[in-house]
C-alpha cells in the first residue's frame, strides 16, 4: 500500500432537479478500501467528452448559468427547458458522478496479484465517475500506459480511439468498403483520418469550415467537403462516387445532414448502376448517428430509394457485440499508437474547481471543433 492519504477526494456531481434547474457541484467523497481485485487510482486526467457533457450539462440553457460559493464549495445552477424535463425524468432529484475514462497513478491495491501488479504503475481507466481525484476500480476497468505516455497523454485512451476504430470494424463487418463522417475535424475526426491513411481505407470527411477542411488535409484526407459550401452537394456526389462510402457515421444528428448523405450516396451509386429502378439502386446506404451536437429533429427527405437505413451507434454496444477478443486487440493496438494515431489535443486544462467556472462551461459546453477540455483533478489552481 502507498503511504498517500486517499481516503477521501473531491468529485464532480451533477443534479437535475424537480423545479427545472441543473445544479452542478464538488462533493468531497469518502473512498473505498480495495476488495481482493480493486485498485485506487489517483486520478490525475480526464477528459471532457461529448458524451460526458450530454451527463454533466443535461441539456441546460448555460447563458442562464450563475455561481455561488467559492473553491470546493463552488455551485452552478442553470435553467433546463421545460420539454427537455421528459427525457431527463429518470435522472431528477439523483447527485450523478461523471467521466467516462481518464488516467493516473495506482496508489492502493488489494491482495489479488492481478491488483497488486498495478500497484504504482501510471494507468488508464474506465469507470464512470472519473471527475474524481480518487476512483477505486477492477483491475480490468485499468491498462498500464507504455513508457514515456503521461496521465494526460493516456487519459483519452478510451471513447474517441476505440470509437474510431469501432467505426472502422463495423464497416467491415457490415460489408462495406468506405466511410463517411461527420464533424469530422474533431478530437475523434483526426485520429479516424489517422488511423483510415494507417489501414488504406477510404475515409469522406464532411466539415463545416474551411480552416477544418484544411487541417484534415493536411493529415492527408482525399476527400473533404465544407458542408457550408455553395457546392456541398455537388462536391460530396464526387467524393462518394471515387470513394464507393456507402456508410456514414453522423455526429451532428438534428437537421437535414443524415438526408443529404442518402441522398448524394443514392447519386453515386445510381450513376453506376447501368439502368433505371423506380425502386433506386439495390446498393445499401446506411447512416448510424452517434451524436447529438444538433438536439433538433432529424429531417429526412425521401429521395433515396428504397435500400437504405438510418440508426444508432454506441460504442458500448459495439464492444458487446465485437467480443472480448476482439476488445483485446483493439486496446492493444489503442496502447502501441497512443502518441500517433490516437493521440489527443486539449484546447485547456482544468481543476475541479475550474470546471465550474461559467467562462469554462460557456467555452466547453459549445463542443466546438478544437475546443476540447481535460480536467486534472489534482491541480490546485484552477
Amino acid at each position: 500500500m502507498s503511504n498517500e492519504n486517499y481516503t477521501s477526494g473531491l468529485q464532480l456531481r451533477s443534479t437535475v432537479k424537480a423545479e427545472g434547474v441543473l445544479e452542478l457541484s464538488l462533493l468531497r467523497i469518502p473512498t473505498p478500501e480495495p476488495t481482493a481485485d480493486e485498485v485506487v487510482v489517483r486520478v490525475e486526467a480526464s477528459p471532457l467528452n461529448p458524451s460526458d457533457l450530454g451527463l454533466l450539462l443535461a441539456g441546460a440553457e448555460l447563458g442562464t448559468a450563475r455561481s455561488s460559493g467559492s473553491n470546493e464549495s463552488s455551485v452552478v445552477t442553470a435553467n433546463l427547458a421545460p420539454e427537455s424535463m421528459r427525457w431527463l425524468a429518470g435522472r431528477v432529484g439523483q447527485s450523478l458522478p461523471v467521466g467516462n475514462e481518464g488516467a493516473g497513478v495506482v496508489v492502493a491495491a488489494g491482495s489479488s496479484a492481478a491488483a497488486q501488479a498495478l500497484l504504482g504503475k501510471t494507468v488508464a481507466v474506465i469507470g464512470g465517475a472519473m471527475y474524481s481525484q480518487y476512483r477505486c476500480v477492477h483491475f480490468g476497468q485499468c491498462y498500464v500506459l507504455p513508457q514515456g505516455v503521461t496521465a494526460a497523454d493516456g487519459a483519452s485512451s478510451f471513447v474517441n480511439p476505440l470509437t474510431a476504430l469501432g467505426m472502422v470494424e463495423t464497416m467491415r463487418m457490415e460489408g462495406h468498403s468506405a466511410l463517411v463522417h461527420t464533424a469530422a475535424a474533431s478530437n475523434l475526426g483526426q485520429m479516424l483520418q489517422k488511423l483510415c491513411v494507417t489501414d488504406g481505407v477510404s475515409l469522406v470527411n464532411i466539415v463545416r469550415k474551411p480552416e477544418q477542411a484544411a487541417l484534415l488535409r493536411s493529415l492527408g484526407a482525399t476527400y473533404v467537403c465544407d458542408s457550408s459550401a455553395p457546392t456541398f452537394m455537388a462536391d460530396l456526389i464526387a467524393a462518394l462516387s471515387a470513394s464507393s462510402a456507402t456508410i456514414a457515421f453522423d455526429a451532428i444528428g438534428g437537421g437535414t445532414l443524415a438526408s443529404q448523405i442518402l441522398t448524394t450516396m443514392e447519386v453515386a451509386a445510381s450513376s453506376k448502376a447501368g439502368g433505371y429502378s423506380r425502386y433506386g439502386s439495390s446498393t445499401h446506404k446506411q447512416v448510424y448517428i452517434y451524436g447529438m451536437l444538433d438536439r433538433g429533429p432529424t429531417v429526412l427527405t425521401r429521395s433515396f430509394g428504397m435500400v437504405w437505413g438510418v440508426g444508432g451507434w454506441l460504442l458500448t454496444p459495439f464492444l458487446q457485440k465485437a467480443g472480448a477478443e476482439k476488445i483485446q486487440q483493439l486496446r492493444a493496438r489503442v496502447a502501441a499508437e497512443l502518441k500517433t494515431t490516437f493521440a489527443s489535443s486539449y484546447a485547456q486544462r482544468v481543476s475541479l474547481v475550474g470546471a465550474l467556472q461559467l467562462d469554462a462551461m460557456a467555452a466547453y459546453g459549445k463542443q466546438g471543433t478544437g475546443a476540447k477540455f481535460l480536467i486534472e483533478p489534482q491541480r490546485t489552481s484552477a
